[in-house]
């Protein structure tokens, strides 16, 4: 079977009917789901099954929702006889996914700790003052700059490096709303405000990094069992404590994702596949580099696509 990474998605990618067929084909994704109904103490699998839609957009439910439907992919995969990844990487709370899959930490602590994850970054800023935009037809340095001068002493900067010419800036809402109109006015194609219940990676989520930072230390970490690439440094890590220390500093920090991706196309990797809802990363990852191979695993079509073409 051709070696590949397997990349994990963020919030975004959630909607009603997720993993629905997954789970009624696969015993081992159905067993996911199982298993994040007992650890959360509610039956997280029938918001992902049914909706509504409005309670699956809370941010405290988007974040282990979204684990789980990725994690359950992963394992279907794994119990089809799909064979392990040399690499694995997921973007900002996808990156739980990927330390599920390298053995780093258990999926019953990681559903339980990104829900905790959700409602601190929810709490961190109170709904209305903060905001996040992407910012198209401009590079970070570019980026920056119009954030500098926008900030007027409010927080404003980059949060996502997507793919060239995609970045994504957060912070408060009225920084943001002078941000946008300045890159415009330098030469931006657009700047569009996110649909998002609060301002990510940003300086205004430190308070959520030190709650988080209490919660990690209580969690079992082992040394990953294949190198897991972090949002925060764009590089793999290997032991245990880094990854720990990775998951802390990514939440006020920026998701790194285009350099991410360089990094372990510069290492050799040359197929990616996306376990989980949605087809968002490899959509950035086709843009960053057009010359690498991309699958995803969404749904159970995307399953038996995509080990068949592995097996090709």
């Amino acid at each position: 079977m051709r070696p590949f990474a397997a990349l994990f998605p963020g919030q975004g990618s959630q909607h009603p009917g997720m993993g629905k067929d997954l789970a009624a084909g696969e015993p081992a994704a159905a067993a996911v789901f199982s298993a994040a109904d007992a650890a959360l103490g509610f039956p997280l699998s029938t918001l992902c099954f049914e909706g509504p839609e409005a309670e699956l957009v809370r941010t405290e439910i988007t974040q282990p929702a979204i684990l789980a439907v990725a994690v359950a992919a992963f394992r279907a995969f794994a119990a089809r006889g799909g064979s392990r990844p040399v690499a694995a990487a997921g973007h900002s709370l996808g990156e739980y996914a990927a330390h599920v899959a390298a053995e780093t930490l258990s999926f019953d602590d990681a559903v339980r700790t990104v829900r905790a994850r959700g409602r601190f970054m929810q709490e961190s800023v109170p709904e209305g003052e903060g905001a996040m935009a992407a910012i198209l037809g401009l590079d970070r340095p570019a980026v920056e700059r119009v954030c500098a001068e926008a900030a007027h002493g409010q927080v404003v900067s980059v949060a996502n490096v997507n793919s060239p010419g995609q970045v994504v800036i957060a912070g408060h809402a009225a920084a943001v709303e002078r941000a946008c109109a300045a890159a415009v006015a330098v030469g931006a194609q657009r700047a569009i405000p996110l649909q998002v219940s609060a301002p990510f990676h940003c300086a205004l989520m430190e308070p959520a990094a030190r709650r988080l930072s209490e919660v990690l230390a209580t969690v079992t970490f082992c040394d990953p069992s294949i190198p897991v690439y972090t949002n925060v440094d764009a590089a793999a890590v290997r032991s245990a404590e880094a990854a720990r220390d990775a998951l802390v500093r990514q939440v006020a920090s920026p998701v790194r994702w285009e350099e991410e991706i360089l990094r372990m196309a510069g290492d050799g990797i040359e197929t990616f596949v996306e376990f989980g809802p949605g087809r968002v990363l490899a959509g950035l990852v086709r843009r960053i580099r057009k010359d690498l191979k991309l699958l995803s695993v969404p749904d159970a079509a995307g399953l038996d696509a995509t080990l068949q073409a592995l097996a090709g």
